[in-house]
């Protein structure tokens, strides 16, 4: 856990807070949707028969003559799956000296898995890559952010497995946060997330973007999909400005679509720093120069260069 002390540190005393209350779920830090004696004061009911005796409001029965219990809000937990994408794109840019957009992804995870854990919320991860997924159920013992950074650096990106299928199974009384580079199933995510939404999950996506999508060097090269290797078309000077146009529609695009399907949403790119990314998602708050990401095609991603 050593290349991610300084990211915990950075993160310590962070808190997540969950965007509405919390339904169906074990006592815990957040406001719930159930109502009881204890907590913090919401509103006053008449008293039916069989309330706890304790919960009545005396001095009010003493004005009004009319017996009122106090309800409060309870707190529950919040169980967080942190959902990332392993797929052959996320591997992008392949130079060491760059970071790529599973290093970043990875990085963050680790961080919002920190987070919520400090809540004392489950944390859960579920890992998509190119031999299928690797899952870790929801857990609040110590060393759960440890064992979770461990089978992150145990994964290797690949293969263009969906993600859809594997959110739908996830429960619906949960947060689940997605990182991914949203270049894959991305309308049946869409619609498998506003089915979640509307039963009452709580969904963030955290868009990575590589800095060498919007800023493309100079010259001609050869660009290919890296989850469809055949695809591949040659990329001159004077086919850059329609491919920054169509690469900022399409960040706009998802932008609407995800807050459409009722989801957060943030775009963090791979130069950003990762504690900074995991407060604005925490925060729900926009990283400065971020772009303000709606559908268009699937961007390329340079691969060799074929000339200058």
């Amino acid at each position: 856990m050593s290349a991610y002390g300084p990211l915990l540190d950075a993160l310590r005393g962070v808190r997540w807070p969950a965007r509405r209350a919390v339904g169906n779920a074990p006592p815990g830090a957040h406001r719930s949707t159930q109502k009881g004696t204890a907590g913090e004061f919401t509103e006053y009911r008449l008293y039916r028969q069989g309330d706890d005796p304790r919960a009545l409001d005396w001095r009010l029965l003493a004005r009004s003559d009319r017996a009122f219990v106090r309800l409060s809000d309870d707190r529950a937990l919040l169980s967080t799956w942190i959902v990332v994408d392993a797929s052959a794109s996320m591997a992008f840019p392949a130079e060491a000296a760059a970071r790529s957009k599973f290093a970043q992804a990875r990085l963050v995870a680790v961080g919002l898995a920190a987070i919520a854990h400090a809540s004392s919320d489950p944390v859960g991860l579920l890992v998509v890559h190119a031999q299928g997924m690797q899952r870790v159920p929801p857990r609040t013992r110590r060393g759960t952010v440890q064992e979770l950074a461990r089978v992150l650096d145990g994964v290797g990106p690949g293969g263009s497995a969906p993600l859809a299928p594997l959110v739908a199974q996830l429960p619906v009384h949960a947060r689940v946060v997605l990182l991914t580079d949203c270049l894959g199933d991305a309308d049946a995510l869409l619609r498998t997330v506003a089915a979640h939404t509307v039963a009452g999950a709580q969904v963030e996506c955290v868009h990575v973007v590589a800095d060498a999508e919007l800023a493309l060097p100079s010259g001609t090269f050869l660009v290919h999909d890296p989850e469809q290797p055949r695809d591949e078309r040659v990329l001159s000077a004077a086919g850059r400005a329609a491919y920054r146009e169509r690469f900022d529609n399409f960040r706009r695009d998802m932008r609407t679509r995800w807050r459409a399907a009722g989801a957060g949403y943030t775009e963090v790119r791979t130069g950003d720093d990762a504690a900074r990314a995991a407060r604005a998602v925490v925060m729900g708050t926009a990283l400065s120069g971020a772009g303000q990401p709606t559908e268009g095609p699937k961007p390329p991603a340079p691969s060799s260069s074929v000339g200058r």
